[in-house]
């Protein structure tokens, strides 16, 4: 048994792509970053299909390196094969749309990292982990990374794997145009044809355009193109024929293109076409490694580059196995698939881990987003209340101590310097954006009428929102408030960011088993899918089922629900954790007065001192995740 599907090799860099469409590359004005590079988009396109893939490339011992190597396992890519190397830089690429035909680009490469991949970077453990090797045609611009390549393909064929060759074709990389020819796809080279057709027999697939395969066959003319490729290989070669489809061609090269073997398309509105190619690839890969028929997996590889060609940026445009699975059950309800609300919702939801990582299937957080709360302690003043939260964050890490399923919620009003410190500590971060008490609700105003002030947020910054709201609320307030939180929503998503929605129900109004599903359904109603939901804790499993299957009805890809505190004692909690921990939707606690309250009271007066406030705090955290794990194992033992 292999432990890897497919192994690609060659570029690797940081796509910055302009964020505004239908301007010049002259005119961007933000930029949005991802990872980028033909293998390694098709590493992870095939990840996202279920493949089990691995990338050899080399990156930066800096930042951007940083970035692809931690984006490449969130995507669940195996990095064994990424070098970092000390001395060059990792490669940059900008690019923008400019319309429906240009996609202007500049490559950043001049001696970057994967140009330095070697020899010494291909080790035949590695290759032999895996079913199937594909190389890419940039890394056979330059005698170095051609050599490392070679060495792969031969230890591919040594250990038996199936290889496979996308051509690739930037004369931009292959020094036949210059700088600014990026967005350039073909310029005549007999050089380049050369280099191709020398090893071009080393490969079981071949897989390129119209365009990619006249430089590979030395001919404008298609056919004789292809024959020119399949006199020197016996590969089965995929010819991508843009709005005519694509069409696999084995064994002798038919009298007219349209006599290959293909798979049906699919009529959707071109928005950007840049990274198509390596969502094709990565579709065909998922019907090449099952062994199905060519039409197959065609009908695979054009799904998936429709995904690519409508949305923004390559590899995150790419669907999951369940999204491509839905979309082709379906089929097209509108061409900009983008702007299909029901199929990006399945986008989002079974792609968000791969933006966020993490193991996130228990929850166990400490709440110190309060803020009147503690305005209204004796003592307070903004500096004591920012020096508190970032003791709060110090009991949080104490208790968490680098282990997943630990997060907090603070806010950014008082407790900036600790929701800044907590960035990249491995903590989930939940922040509030609710005015304190509101009702109607009404938003921080640091976010703005329009809540463009989300675009400042860090990306691991979970918005949450608290909104007081119950199902005889009158009909001018509910409408008012499920604006607000449906406005709050739609900018959540613009900006990459997840939502939590925390619903609690008004004291003078009766609440019974069906109240908090009631209200979980009205928000679906209008269009709002929380990525994760924060409820009161129910004191009877009839209640909370009846949330719970509100919740499975409307999105069965929801993270899950955290049962919130309400400053109740932890003997009181504990009960409450007892019903809920009977749901596997119900993941875990967001607590925080429960834990902070008396020791902010007394810390604020100068009764307490800091580690000592550190220290019951942890001590109280710890209890309270100690009691929720307890009560997760109890249901758990018991429904067995």
């Amino acid at each position: 048994m292999k432990s890897l599907d497919v192994i690609t090799i060659g570029r690797s860099s940081v796509d910055l792509y302009g964020a505004q469409v239908g301007g010049r590359l002259e005119d961007m004005g933000s930029f949005n970053k991802y990872i980028g590079g033909s293998p390694t988009n098709i590493a992870c396109g095939a990840a996202r299909l279920g493949l089990k893939s691995g990338l050899i490339t080399r990156v930066g011992d800096e930042h951007m390196g940083r970035f692809i190597r931690e984006q490449l396992m969130r995507e669940g890519v195996d990095v064994g094969g990424v070098v970092t190397d000390p001395e060059r830089l990792t490669a940059l690429v900008l690019l923008g749309i400019r319309d429906e035909e240009h996609f202007p680009l500049i490559f950043y490469r001049e001696n970057c990292a994967d140009m330095a991949l070697s020899e010494d970077d291909i080790h035949e453990d590695y290759i032999g982990s895996a079913r199937a090797l594909v190389v890419t045609g940039t890394h056979l611009s330059n005698p170095r990374t051609e050599a490392a390549v070679l060495k792969a393909l031969a230890l591919a064929r040594k250990n038996g794997l199936r290889t496979a060759l996308d051509i690739d074709y930037r004369p931009n990389l292959w020094g036949v145009a210059g700088h600014g020819a990026g967005e350039s796809r073909f310029v005549e080279s007999g050089k380049v044809t050369a280099k191709l057709q020398s090893t071009l027999h080393l490969f079981d697939l071949i897989v390129g355009t119209e365009e990619e395969f006249h430089i590979a066959g030395g001919s404008m003319d298609t056919l004789q193109a292809l024959r020119a490729v399949r006199n020197v290989s016996s590969a089965t070669l995929i010819c991508k024929r843009g709005a005519a489809g694509a069409a696999a061609y084995v064994g002798s090269i038919p009298v007219r293109l349209d006599d290959g073997q293909t798979g049906p398309g699919f009529p959707i509105e071109v928005f950007n076409v840049l990274g198509a190619g390596d969502g094709f690839f990565a579709g065909l890969l998922k019907g090449w490694l099952e062994d199905a028929d060519w039409p197959t997996a065609l009908k695979y590889a054009n799904a998936c580059g429709a995904f690519a060609v409508s949305r923004h940026g390559c590899t995150p445009a790419y669907p999951s196995l369940g999204e491509l699975n839905f979309f082709l059950e379906r089929g097209v309800k509108r061409p900009d698939l983008r702007n299909d609300r029901e199929l990006e919702q399945i986008h989002w939801s079974s792609n968000r881990h791969r933006n966020h990582g993490g193991d996130w299937s228990e929850y166990r957080v400490f709440a110190f987003d309060h803020r009147v709360q503690l305005e209204e302690m004796a003592g307070y003043t903004p500096g004591k209340g920012a020096a508190f939260k970032e003791l709060c964050l110090k009991a949080a890490q104490q208790v968490q101590a680098g282990r997943p399923g630990y997060g907090i919620l603070c806010d950014n009003r008082i407790g900036r310097s600790a929701l800044h410190a907590a960035s990249g500590t491995g903590l989930w971060v939940g922040r509030p954006c609710e005015w304190p008490g509101s009702r109607p609700l009404e938003l921080e105003p640091e976010l703005g009428s329009d809540c463009g002030g989300l675009h400042a947020w860090a990306r691991e910054n979970v918005v949450k929102v608290l909104c007081f709201c119950h199902p005889n609320d009158d009909t001018a307030t509910r409408a008012r408030q499920e604006a607000t939180v449906k406005r709050l929503f739609e900018a959540a998503r613009r900006n990459d960011l997840e939502f939590l929605l925390e619903i609690v129900q008004p004291k003078v109004e009766p609440v019974d088993d069906e109240t908090t599903a009631t209200l979980i359904q009205q928000f679906y109603d209008i269009g709002v899918f929380p990525d994760w939901w924060k409820l009161e804790p129910m004191k009877t499993a009839t209640a909370w089922a009846n949330a719970v299957s509100a919740i499975e009805t409307n999105d069965r890809h929801t993270r899950g629900i955290l049962v919130l505190g309400l400053d109740a004692p932890e003997k009181e909690l504990a009960v409450s954790f007892e019903v809920a921990a009977g749901f596997d939707l119900v993941k875990g606690f967001a607590v925080g007065r429960t834990i902070f309250g008396d020791v902010a009271r007394g810390w604020m007066k100068g009764e307490t001192d800091d580690d000592a406030a550190v220290a019951e705090m942890a001590k109280r955290y710890q209890r309270l995740c100690s009691i929720w794990d307890e009560a997760r194992v109890a249901a758990r033992e018991k429904a067995a």
